[in-house]
């Protein structure tokens, strides 16, 4: 039976279909690393610690990255993460991650789908914003997960609610839904990840899918809280939906 716990930012422990995924680490400590530049503010990142000893998240089944951004893939886990494990990441990333020692990588295709000990991954497309800024943020990816026994599961990544996400629910129609949903965003220009209006839609979009929501309360440039968040679900009547786990929390949900 699938579980899934949110460990922080957009780091998640998933165990699907026997497998235990650890997906897009960071683990650094609190305030090891500067604030993301061009931001509002200027607090130091990550604005929270783990929510637990890191030794606890080391000995995935598999790691799976869904881009390389440093809120996503941090110094701390390179560093960390045995360099055997198997690494499943997209087109484009494979010489960076073998570059900093990792040696047992398998890239999900942009054109065919990967079945590793018996999950299916689909890669699925996004945007990481919109315009230049948009361009600039480059490649990044979400992931359709299928096994015997276990629902259709859709992470989207670092995405805005787009034509690519809205393909991936027409055409897998995926029964839960993990966004990060922190709206980031720079100075200038629009939000980056979903936003509390993205995670509305989405919502009316799949009224049968349950979303948990993500990618909240941890990086300096992430605007949407989980309290924001809240309070907007709750006003659209949608809070039922939607699950905001807190670092640490595992998501409970009848499947």
């Amino acid at each position: 039976m699938m579980k899934i716990q949110l460990i922080r930012n957009a780091a998640l422990w998933l165990e699907y279909g026997g497998v235990t995924f650890l997906i897009d680490p960071m683990l650094s400590e609190q305030g090891v690393n500067p604030p993301i530049v061009n931001t509002e503010n200027d607090r130091r990142n990550p604005l929270v610690p783990l929510p637990g000893p890191v030794q606890q998240w080391l000995a995935p089944d598999a790691l799976l990255v869904t881009h390389l951004h440093q809120d996503h893939w941090d110094a701390a886990a390179v560093s960390l993460l045995p360099h055997d494990l198997p690494l499943l990441c997209q087109e484009g990333n494979q010489e960076q991650i073998a570059e900093q020692g990792f040696s047992n990588i398998t890239v999900v295709s942009d054109h065919e789908p990967l079945t590793f000990q018996g999950v299916t991954l689909t890669r699925i497309g996004g945007q990481h914003g919109t315009g230049s800024i948009g361009a600039l943020m480059g490649k990044v990816s979400g992931f359709i997960f299928r096994a015997e026994g276990e629902p259709v599961l859709y992470l989207a990544g670092d995405t805005i609610w787009c034509e690519e996400v809205k393909q991936a629910l027409d055409g897998h129609s995926p029964e839960i839904i993990i966004v990060n949903a922190g709206g980031a965003r720079f100075v200038t220009g629009g939000h980056i990840t979903m936003d509390d209006q993205d995670v509305v839609d989405i919502c009316r979009y799949a009224p049968a899918a349950f979303v948990i929501a993500v990618h909240m309360d941890a990086i300096n440039h992430c605007l949407v809280t989980r309290e924001l968040l809240k309070a907007r679900l709750e006003r659209e009547n949608l809070l039922e939906r939607v699950a905001l786990p807190r670092d640490g929390e595992w998501v409970n949900h009848n499947y």
